[in-house]
């Protein structure tokens, strides 16, 4: 009979199972009785696993170390902590492996506190932990970014010769670089007697997490081996920190050993986006369709962002249209994408059919809808999705929100009503809604506002450069040279260095930077050239150089010099010497693009006939036959 129940057990026949044992009489084997356990513990299904529990109970049948043990499991991976408590607290007795089960249980629910709570009083007990107990805590310690309380685990590990286990130094590797202590990860992972793959990613993973790409990247070339985690980890940690290119040509050298994952392209994409690399990025989608990776939501939505990203929204939405079925991720990052390429309409358009549809939206949907409305000059509808968030979808704002109205306010000129609605905010302001609110004073001049604004925001960022940027483009534009000398004395009073404006843009595969006045590029003197060919031809049609941007009290013919050499202007030329004729031009650039350079690439791109898409910090501009897609609103 019970080997009846058994064979229908394995066969996942449950419910029948538990029909056998309730029909007949004879007692039941604790083997039995486990392994229906385990089947009600592999499919998850509670219901029935109380009805066995309670069927061990009626039949008067006291279970031992080892059944009680996999009851608990049973339970914790059933999702009722509490059945599993109850079993636990009734035990007159527990080994190490009813306490690590319950710990464990208390940690897979995310209740790591509790779990290390529950460590604490089995310590108290007398009861000595084995090598899976503490690893279970070490993960539990780095979970949490408990430093002290992993340290104190590590010296329990000491006391009790663990130390040289490959399973428990490994643990203690991860927290400790989890914890933000990576010098005391390397000092585990350098005496550790023997090193297996996991070993060597979690210390690959360490440094990653912690920024440093430099040491990522020694400990990725000193391993013995790699697999497809230590590949798609070097480059996250590229992507992640900014190099981008760097994280494209590790990707390339993976393809040789390693077949990449949905995680690899997902990664990979971000780096494209961060680049604004198009050409790499429809390769990178090639290997997703061979893959078979497009129906997967995270490569999905990862695509969809590269295009956004690299100023191609028409491609976006068509991965987002060809998609089997959308998440909130999805019309989220769709809807981002249109407002920040000055697609303002169509992103509220899409809004309004994810509502149609039945998804209903988050905080973060939200920031891209309010986005939209700024970008587009829309106030009053953007006042409508502000109060709605709240009224319709009970969706509190937040510091970012706020941030979208000041700036909506701001942009439309209406400073003084930005002014107001940062006074009645229910928290306090942030440096980004300040920002929000100087970058208003910039466009429209008010130079009395920008002063008081500046205050607040140094108060909270003192050393951050862009506020006396800002400040010194204001004095320029007055012509209060005596203004930026003061910002420039306060600046180096407070060791302030300017961020240095540096625009990049991928040509055949490879990234070119150039900073404002560069002269190191081996194709600068072309460069230059090209510039001043595009100088004499926009004079003809009319445009003059706006010198207030040039902040050196210099002569006319020198600031229009200085302008003419500004990072973006670098690039483009570089563009259009290097590709051909019907190839868009694709910029980044660190800084937001100064109000000359804005007026001078719309007479360029009408001279030469060609889309010129500058993505910078505060937006994506598309410039076409001698007009932007921001409307001269950014």
């Amino acid at each position: 009979m019970a080997w009846d129940i058994k064979t229908v057990c394995k066969q996942g026949r449950i419910k029948e199972a538990l029909r056998i044992m309730q029909r007949n009489s004879p007692p039941i084997e604790t083997a039995t009785y486990s392994c229906i356990f385990q089947s009600c513990a592999d499919k998850k299904f509670l219901t029935e696993a109380k009805l066995l529990h309670g069927h061990m109970i009626q039949r008067g049948y006291k279970a031992g170390f080892i059944l009680n043990n996999k009851i608990i499991t049973m339970y914790v991976k059933c999702g009722s902590l509490a059945d599993a408590r109850k079993v636990f607290d009734d035990m007159p007795e527990r080994d190490v492996i009813t306490w690590t089960c319950m710990i464990s249980g208390y940690g897979k629910q995310g209740c790591a506190s509790e779990a290390l709570e529950l460590f604490h009083r089995m310590q108290e007990a007398g009861n000595k932990a084995d090598a899976f107990t503490f690893s279970t805590v070490l993960r539990l310690c780095a979970k949490l970014g408990n430093l002290e309380e992993g340290k104190d685990v590590h010296e329990k590990i000491i006391r009790n010769g663990l130390e040289s286990d490959v399973f428990v130094s490994t643990a203690l590797v991860d927290m400790y670089a989890k914890c933000g202590s990576l010098e005391n990860a390397r000092q585990v992972f350098c005496k550790m007697p023997h090193r297996d793959l996991v070993s060597w990613n979690a210390m690959l993973t360490g440094c990653v997490q912690n920024g440093e790409v430099g040491a990522a990247r020694k400990v990725f070339e000193e391993m013995p081996d790699r697999d497809t985690v230590s590949w798609n980890t070097m480059i996250m940690g590229y992507a992640q920190n900014g190099y981008g290119d760097e994280a494209l040509k590790v990707f390339q050298q993976m393809q040789v050993f390693v077949k990449p994952n949905a995680a690899t392209v997902t990664v990979v994409l971000l780096a494209c986006g961060g680049l604004a690399a198009l050409e790499q990025g429809k390769e990178v989608h090639a290997v997703i369709s061979r893959s078979g990776f497009e129906y997967d939501f995270f490569v999905g939505n990862a695509l969809i962002g590269m295009y956004s990203k690299c100023g191609s929204v028409e491609e976006a939405y068509r991965v987002f249209n060809e998609m089997p079925k959308q998440d909130l991720v999805s019309w989220t990052t769709m809807i981002l994408g249109y407002a920040t390429n000055g697609y303002g309409r169509e992103a509220l358009r899409l809004f309004a059919r994810m509502e149609q549809s039945g998804m209903s939206p988050d905080h973060v949907t939200f920031v891209g809808v309010l986005s939209a409305c700024c970008h587009a000059g829309l106030v009053d509808e953007g006042f409508k999705y502000f109060e709605n968030m709240s009224q319709f979808y009970n969706i509190k704002p937040g510091l970012a929100h706020y941030g979208c109205m000041v700036d909506l306010l701001g942009r439309a000129g209406r400073l003084g009503e930005a002014r107001d609605f940062i006074s009645k905010m229910p928290m306090e302001p942030d440096a980004a809604v300040w920002s929000s609110l100087l970058s208003a004073c910039r466009v429209h001049n008010d130079i009395e506002l920008a002063e008081s604004t500046s205050e607040h925001l140094l108060k909270l960022e003192p050393k951050n450069a862009s506020v006396y940027v800002l400040l010194s483009n204001l004095y320029a534009s007055a012509r209060r040279w005596d203004g930026i000398e003061k910002v420039r004395k306060i600046m180096e009073s407070r060791s302030v260095v300017k961020k240095p404006g540096c625009s990049w843009i991928v040509v055949n595969k490879q990234v070119n930077a150039f900073v404002g006045g560069d002269r190191s590029h081996p194709q600068m003197h072309v460069i230059y050239a090209e510039l001043e060919r595009l100088s004499g031809e926009m004079k003809a049609m009319g445009y003059v150089p706006d010198t207030t941007f040039a902040l050196n009290d210099v002569e006319k013919e020198q600031k229009e010099h200085i302008l003419c050499l500004h990072s973006e202007k670098l690039a483009i030329a570089f563009g259009l010497i290097n590709t051909c004729s019907a190839t868009p031009i694709r910029v980044i650039k660190n800084l937001r693009v100064c109000g000359d350079c804005h007026s001078a690439i719309k007479f360029i791109s009408k001279i030469v006939a060609r889309e010129i898409i500058v993505r910078d910090a505060s937006r994506y501009h598309h410039f076409k036959d001698g007009l932007c897609s921001c409307g001269d609103y950014w």
